[in-house]
């Protein structure tokens, strides 16, 4: 039987497929009430603010054929509400399931206000979401620039006792360079990629298709800039990497793994299939066994060049 186990700072995954930030809100979406959390290797909550958002205007999400432009918006009620509102009911239900708590703010003190009133819940991992296009404050700005990043990082990192996992925005020049300051600055692993920045146009009302405007482009589409950033971020920062960017099936994930990642996380192939990471994990082991490959954690970063 093929070992599909992966232990990575703070989490230890039974399987390496979990939700992308924002895919199953707080564990309460009707998805993730669909079936057994347990059976996931991890859950990755949605980004949480210092105070309530409420997210911008509808339509906040648009089908596309080859992917999902949404422009959301960090909705959520607020750090403290999200402790005791959801986080601890979530751990009440799943005892033993992995919990990584998404960090977001519009400055430095809030992003460390969020992460230690998260660090104090029951989770088990942080994930400081320095990369969502979709909010006019906060959010990407911070993934932008190597030293802001390096500052960022240090300064989360000192003031919570969980890992940090740095989630990093593709929507830069040289993402190396912004992996590098996350990892100097102490990170435990990289979250990537985020979406990228972009825009649809409904001809007929030659409007946008987002109430929004531009939003976060997610799907297959993006698959092959989320494999090269990780295959060049791998070969330069000594981190797991926490990979996602169109993930559909099988092979896609052992694609990410051979670029350089440890473990996946799934978004948009959630409207297609509420319950894609189970069926995904079930075809991943069948898959494996077809190729020969007893551990899954032996495909990391043996992209052959």
């Amino acid at each position: 039987m093929t070992n599909l186990k992966v232990n990575l700072p703070g989490l230890k995954l039974k399987n390496p497929l979990m939700p992308a930030s924002g895919t199953f809100g707080f564990g309460d979406t009707k998805a993730a009430q669909s079936f057994d959390l347990n059976k996931l290797g991890a859950i990755v909550l949605k980004t949480t603010t210092k105070k309530a958002k409420l997210g911008n205007p509808a339509p906040q999400i648009a089908l596309l054929d080859d992917g999902v432009m949404n422009s959301v918006g960090l909705t959520n009620p607020g750090a403290q509400q999200v402790v005791s509102e959801k986080i601890l009911p979530l751990r009440q239900k799943y005892p033993n399931l992995p919990i990584i708590a998404s960090v977001g703010g519009a400055s430095i003190d809030d992003y460390v206000d969020v992460a230690q009133k998260l660090d104090q819940a029951p989770i088990d991992a942080l994930e400081i979401n320095i990369s969502c296009p979709n909010v006019a404050q906060g959010g990407m700005h911070f993934g932008t620039d190597p030293e802001t990043v390096e500052k960022l990082t240090s300064v989360v990192k000192k003031k919570v006792t969980h890992p940090i996992y740095v989630k990093l925005t593709p929507n830069v020049t040289d993402i190396v360079a912004i992996a590098q300051a996350a990892a100097r600055a102490g990170a435990d692993g990289l979250s990537m990629i985020n979406t990228l920045l972009g825009l649809e146009i409904d001809v007929k009302t030659r409007k946008p298709v987002l109430g929004n405007g531009m939003g976060g482009l997610s799907g297959k589409a993006i698959q092959p800039l989320a494999l090269r950033m990780i295959y060049q971020v791998h070969q330069k920062v000594d981190l797991p990497i926490i990979g996602m960017g169109g993930i559909s099936n099988a092979q896609d994930i052992i694609k990410f793994f051979l670029a350089g990642a440890s473990c996946v996380a799934v978004g948009s192939a959630h409207f297609k299939d509420p319950q894609a990471c189970l069926h995904l994990a079930a075809q991943l082991e069948g898959e494996l066994e077809k190729m020969g490959v007893q551990d899954i954690n032996d495909l990391v970063g043996q992209i052959d060049f």
